[in-house]
């Protein structure tokens, strides 16, 4: 969360009230107080052939135009999940729309290719995660290294279920908590910190040989 944002839970339920009666200035208190987790979460997942094209904050203002136009229904439900996590859904969709008004034909065109090779697409969060860890490696900077080391991380993400990659993202680079991932997922959050411990070990342990290695990747 952004310091400079950040609201007390008094002063939050308050806005909360104020905003599900219709007070447009409260509305944006709000959506001011998630945007910076927001717009992390955009840079992260944002295909890597996008990045210098499209600003994370532009997904998110975009994103925040759909969101007002649901706000009657958000606050109308009897048991409406988190606001940032309700925010973030809608921000994902948008993030899709996206990639797919973008990327769409060189998508399925990169999937058929990978097909041809005899080896599974990746989905979005294994090609996010590659991003990030090969490109934050430390050591040699040649292209053959770096080119190794995304190799074998798809590697050991493609070992993983799809729920250890999902979590590992959402925690470690996302930023979640504990308790927001496991909503995410729809699994307990005892489950939820298991899996995330279980993703950490087994990506380290996959990559200890890797040309320049991982640093940063603690639970």
């Amino acid at each position: 969360m952004n310091p400079d944002v950040a609201v007390s839970l008094p002063d939050r339920e308050r806005l909360r009230h104020r905003a599900a009666a219709g007070d447009v200035e409260a509305w944006g208190v709000l959506l001011t107080e998630h945007e910076a987790r927001l717009c992390r979460m955009v840079a992260f997942r944002l295909d890597p052939r996008l990045r210098g094209r499209i600003e994370a904050s532009d997904v998110v203002q975009e994103a925040y135009v759909g969101a007002a136009a649901q706000r009657a229904d958000y606050f109308g439900q009897p048991q409406a999940p988190p606001l940032f996590l309700w925010l973030r859904g809608i921000v994902a969709n948008k993030l899709l729309e996206v990639h797919r008004h973008h990327l769409g034909t060189r998508m399925r065109d990169a999937a058929r290719d990978v097909a041809r090779v005899g080896r599974a697409a990746p989905d979005a969060t294994s090609v996010a995660l590659v991003a990030q860890l090969a490109g934050h490696a430390t050591g040699p900077g040649t292209a053959a290294a770096r080119s190794e080391l995304s190799a074998r991380l798809h590697d050991a993400l493609d070992a993983m279920a799809a729920a250890d990659r999902e979590v590992l993202a959402l925690r470690h680079f996302e930023q979640l908590s504990n308790g927001e991932a496991a909503q995410v997922l729809g699994i307990h959050e005892r489950a939820a910190a298991k899996r995330y411990v279980r993703a950490l070990r087994r990506l380290r342990d996959a990559l200890a040989q890797a040309p320049g290695g991982l640093t940063g990747m603690r639970p």
